[in-house]
């Protein structure tokens, strides 16, 4: 939930009560903001120069906290992927300002109409940021890339890199990416498939005005956003099965969807329209779904919503870690402008790959990250939540009396769960009789932006 347009600032009011009643900071102490902007002044040492390499970024176009920047060559039969991840590390001294308040943050969380960064703009958005206006410090990751799409760390130094272009998901076009980026990004999508994961990404839900009127939206991801989350992934798994091979790290895990969560996504696909055929996996129909399209858009919300919690564990000897939706061992490496947790997993991957002890301030750092960053996930996911929910009760507002179409998806403690199909809203109603799967025409009695509130009651 990043994308909500408010051209009538209909959300403005909603926004500012999630951050009062979720205490997001509206800035940095001045300590905080000082220390950060010293560091930022620091000479760069112990960097190999490798800016000769005609590195290249891919974000948003309007995003100017770029933690990753790459360059693909040939090896005889494989890719080499050399992924260059911001070394905030570098800049950030352990126990100093800016690292004590990056445990606090944990993660930089998402507003519609803003960010609360887990570092200051001086470094996020300047000195440690692969921008291409200078030279920057890196971690240097080389990723062999097979053609069965199998990964394998080749290497990991600190490096000064330079980035020749800021490319944007909206306007890049194919010959502005380096040779190989295609079938790099085939390869690593087969590979996934081969070993039945589920990376599906759905669309963000935006509130967008028609003729003077809100309506809740999806935006679906563009093919250049998901192959450049592929080269991430790429990496991410490379570092994590070697972190695992030398019996340290910090990993991301997600269990195996439980038999009730599939049916409940069966009811969903139905609420929606979406065909599911009884005979196929729910890894193979996510595969097959198709963004564009805005019913399997809603459905692609809809398994987001139902899936099971990813969560961060320390490496424990005798215990693999896995992420389900992964189908594979796998850790946040690529992003440590806005996860502290990466910071650390870079670290002990330059460590590792070079034949070097793990640092103690980084294994130390392992025993209490998984606490510090489930504890800001919870809160990223509550705010993401509150978000919709606003989202969702200014699409209505005015349409009080209206009928909607859904399906009970589950039943609870809590109620009878309802998919409307049109908007995509989820809603509780009393039970009174409903059965899971059981069709239902819902009266909208309420919409109260200023409350979050969107109430239904059978029709």
């Amino acid at each position: 939930m990043k994308a909500i347009y408010d051209r009538a600032r209909a959300l403005g009011e909603g926004l500012a009560a999630i951050r009062k009643q979720f205490q997001l900071p509206s800035g940095f102490p001045p300590e905080v903001e000082a220390a950060a902007a010293a560091a930022a002044r620091l000479t760069l040492l112990d960097h190999v120069d490798r800016t000769g390499i005609p590195f290249v970024t891919l974000d948003p176009a309007s995003s100017t906290d770029l933690d990753q920047a790459f360059a693909i060559e040939r090896s005889g039969s494989d890719i080499i992927l050399r992924y260059a991840i911001a070394d905030i590390g570098w800049f950030v001294a352990e126990g100093g300002p800016v690292d004590a308040e990056a445990w606090t943050r944990g993660e930089t969380i998402y507003l519609p109409n803003a960010k609360v960064s887990l570092y200051p703009a001086v470094l996020s958005e300047g000195a440690a940021s692969l921008l291409p206006d200078g030279d920057r410090p890196a971690i240097l990751f080389t990723v062999r890339v097979r053609p069965d799409g199998l990964t394998s760390l080749d290497g990991a130094e600190r490096a000064l890199v330079r980035s020749r272009a800021k490319l944007g998901y909206a306007t890049v076009r194919a010959e502005d990416l380096p040779d190989g980026f295609a079938e790099l990004s085939r390869r690593i999508e087969q590979a996934e498939i081969a070993r039945g994961a589920s990376r599906v990404d759905p669309p963000q839900q935006e509130v967008v005005e028609h003729g003077g009127a809100l309506a809740l939206e999806f935006r679906p991801m563009s093919a250049a956003e998901i192959a450049n989350a592929g080269l991430s992934l790429a990496a991410n798994l490379a570092i994590a099965d070697a972190l695992y091979a030398h019996g340290t790290g910090l990993f991301r895990v997600m269990p195996e969807p439980d038999d009730w969560a599939i049916r409940r996504l069966r009811h969903s696909a139905r609420a929606i329209g979406v065909d599911w055929p009884k005979a196929m996996s729910l890894e193979a129909r996510e595969r097959a779904l198709d963004p564009n399209d805005p019913k399997e858009a809603a459905f692609m919300l809809a398994i987001r919503r139902s899936g099971a919690h990813a969560s961060y564990e320390r490496y424990v000897s005798g215990q693999k870690p896995w992420h389900s939706a992964m189908r594979a061992t796998y850790v946040h490496a690529t992003a440590p402008l806005r996860r502290l947790a990466d910071r650390y997993v870079d670290a002990a991957a330059l460590a590792v790959a070079n034949g070097l002890a793990v640092p103690g301030a980084v294994s130390d750092a392992f025993e209490r990250l998984p606490d510090v960053m489930n504890r800001a996930d919870r809160l990223a996911s509550e705010v993401n939540a509150a978000v919709l929910e606003l989202a969702e009760a200014v699409a209505l507002a005015g349409r009080a009396g209206e009928i909607f179409s859904g399906v009970v998806t589950d039943i609870d403690e809590r109620g009878a769960r309802v998919q409307i199909a049109d908007p995509a809203v989820i809603t509780r109603i009393p039970v009174d009789g409903l059965e899971i799967g059981e069709p239902v025409r819902l009266r909208l009695e309420e919409a109260d932006p200023s409350r979050r509130l969107s109430r239904f009651a059978l029709a």
